[in-house]
């Protein structure tokens, strides 16, 4: 075999980085990691780290669900209409080779909302103190989760995603906790 159809062990993208750009340009699995996983993550983990601040910063300085929920859906919303805008705009894919963008702005919009409204959710439970604990279960499920799609399909090693999204995540919900405390 010669260098550019020799692959590594880990992957099959060839050695030659040459070779490499000609045949995953149209790589099935790079298509679908460009146009749907990628922006899906960033909107998840816009959706579920930068919400944080804001709900939490609600809940805790009026210690009242419906407030909360409404303070949480309405980031939810607003953000992942941004983030849908943002992200299929930004790109029209062709110089890129991002692909359509579309369906990126539209996947990335979707899970932004989807991260946000996932630790909004708990906020309809009446109770105060229930729908804060059922919250904070529902953050730390989203982090593991971001971290196992980074794992997955972006090939970072799962503690390493996780130590990331963690860190980032817990630096949010202090803000919110410090802003709402405040």
């Amino acid at each position: 075999m010669d260098s550019t159809t020799r692959t590594t062990s880990s992957s099959s993208i060839p050695e030659n980085p040459e070779a490499a750009a000609t045949l995953t340009a149209t790589d099935p699995k790079r298509t679908f990691i460009l146009e749907v996983i990628q922006p899906g993550l960033a909107g998840l983990m816009d959706g579920s780290v930068s919400s944080l601040a804001p709900l939490f910063a609600a809940a805790l300085s009026t210690r009242n669900s419906h407030t909360a929920f409404i303070v949480g859906m309405a980031t939810a919303v607003g953000a992942g209409i941004s983030m849908a805008f943002s992200e299929a705009l930004s790109d029209d894919g062709k110089l890129s080779g991002r692909g359509n963008p579309v369906l990126r702005g539209g996947v990335c919009g979707a899970m932004t909302f989807v991260g946000a409204a996932g630790h909004a959710l708990p906020f309809l439970i009446p109770s105060f103190n229930v729908a804060m604990t059922v919250a904070i279960a529902i953050v730390i499920v989203e982090l593991f989760v971001i971290a196992w799609v980074r794992h997955r399909y972006m090939e970072t090693p799962l503690g390493k995603a996780a130590v990331q999204i963690i860190i980032g995540g817990v630096i949010v919900f202090i803000a919110g906790i410090l802003i709402g405390k405040s």
